[in-house]
């Protein structure tokens, strides 16, 4: 059964449009407090809200609470702070679900909401398509609490206190970052506070930009998706390392000394080599999706490590680790999942960690990451209404299976919608860079053409 809400990272759309508006929130409210709260049988139930800084952002918090509190549910609000920092707070604070009302690396515009359940980790497939059934249900506004039993909505003021001590406890008592240099981009979003102050308190020299969110400037020409800023303050000012989060602070994308931008891939490489040979990589293997360069994968092949992939969506790289027992792994964009420490992605976290290698081996982040060398690689987005069957299209299904024997062994093809956006994602990879260059227009050609 399709997902009619709900993609790859919860519901996403732009805000005040179905199905982000007051209304439809409100009703989400409820559908989630019964589906995930429906079994149990304490009476102090609650779910925790946290928020990135877009404008919408308080509507749909106010609508989202609402439609709990309806429910016989109380909600604890967090505010403005960072996606990882909802799900541990959600097991921290001892809540029943966590929701996150955010749209990542997507313009202020638009906005979304996830959960998590009470582990801290992300809902999966059948407990969102249960909420859709609620959501639409016509019986759902007959299923409210009675008066006497209606929730109450608490504020944790301490919640990025909380947050910060948990990040500094992620390191090893005798690891500080004393003598970097860290330029960091926080994107006008959700991380605006928790990134510098806990570099700053670990002893890093901080250059702080783009923290300034007014609730229309979240990742505009900053953050993961625009690190040139990040990049040329980090050359002007001689830093060590450039860190660039995203809009809801779940991911993170790198700059070594020398301004060369270092994507998810390279750092999963270096931080799965550096846990391998020091014993700590779960089955010596390192988890990452579809979209990883194979040359990565090679990388890993020679250093004795295994790497399996899963479907896009660090969600489906935490499913792959519960039930195989790995404990490292991420996303060619940024996301990392450090799971022996949290139970999702976090760009602070991950920056944390890596700024401990840095310092720890006294090495720059251009030679820990330049062994790894990537396949050229290409990614096209393109535009679509409407979203067919792509096997179901001979004509497409034959150019793609025409350019994969063209590219052999050496080579790969991923077409893909986005789980977020109105976009089908072309992703082609291999030794020859004008044959990658050649493929990806020729897929991307008869896509246009015939959907």
């Amino acid at each position: 059964m399709n997902k009619r809400f709900f993609g790859t990272d919860g519901v996403r759309g732009v805000a005040n449009k179905e199905p982000i508006t007051a209304e439809t929130v409100l009703r989400l409210g409820k559908a989630v407090a019964k589906i995930v709260l429906g079994t149990l049988e304490s009476n102090n139930r609650k779910i925790l809200i946290g928020k990135d800084t877009r404008l919408s952002g308080s509507m749909l918090e106010m609508a989202l609470a609402a439609g709990i509190c309806s429910m016989g549910v109380d909600v604890l609000l967090v505010g403005e702070i960072p996606t990882p920092a909802v799900a541990f707070l959600t097991t921290d604070m001892m809540c029943d679900a966590g929701a996150v009302i955010s749209a990542s690396h997507n313009p202020f515009e638009d906005n979304g909401i996830k959960f998590f359940g009470k582990r801290g980790l992300k809902l999966d497939d059948d407990q969102e398509l249960a909420i859709e059934s609620v959501l639409v249900s016509e019986t759902l506004e007959r299923e409210a609490a009675h008066p006497h039993k209606l929730g109450r909505v608490f504020n944790l003021d301490d919640a990025l206190e909380r947050y910060l001590v948990f990040l500094k406890n992620s390191l090893p008592k005798d690891v500080d970052l004393k003598g970097l240099k860290i330029a960091v981009d926080c994107a006008n979003g959700a991380g605006f506070k928790a990134a510098p102050q806990v570099f700053q308190e670990l002893g890093a020299e901080v250059i702080c930009l783009s923290a300034a969110p007014d609730g229309k400037n979240i990742n505009l020409d900053c953050g993961s998706l625009h690190p040139e800023q990040m990049t040329k303050e980090l050359l002007k000012q001689g830093a060590n390392l450039g860190v660039a989060l995203d809009g809801d602070g779940d991911r993170a994308i790198f700059a070594d000394e020398q301004g060369n931008v270092i994507d998810g891939d390279r750092i999963m490489g270096m931080v799965a080599w550096d846990m391998f040979s020091r014993g700590l990589l779960k089955r010596d293997t390192l988890v990452a999706t579809v979209m990883s360069n194979l040359g990565l994968e090679i990388a890993m092949k020679e250093k004795g490590i295994n790497m399996v992939r899963t479907p896009v969506g660090d969600r489906y790289v935490v499913e792959k680790m519960l039930s195989e027992g790995y404990n490292f792994g991420g996303e060619q964009s940024g996301h990392l999942v450090f799971f022996d420490y949290s139970t999702t992605g976090d760009g602070i976290l991950s920056a944390l960690r890596v700024a401990a290698i840095m310092n720890r081996t006294s090495t720059p982040l251009s030679q820990l990451t330049g062994w790894i060398k990537k396949y050229p690689q290409v990614l096209k987005n393109l535009p679509v209404s409407c979203r067919v069957n792509l096997d179901e299209v001979p004509v497409i299904k034959k150019v793609i299976e025409d350019c994969k024997r063209r590219l052999g062994n050496s080579g790969r093809i991923l077409v893909r919608y986005s789980g977020t956006q109105s976009l089908c994602r072309v992703m082609v990879e291999g030794k020859d860079q004008e044959l990658v260059d050649q493929v990806v227009e020729e897929v991307s050609e008869a896509l246009v053409r015939n959907i």
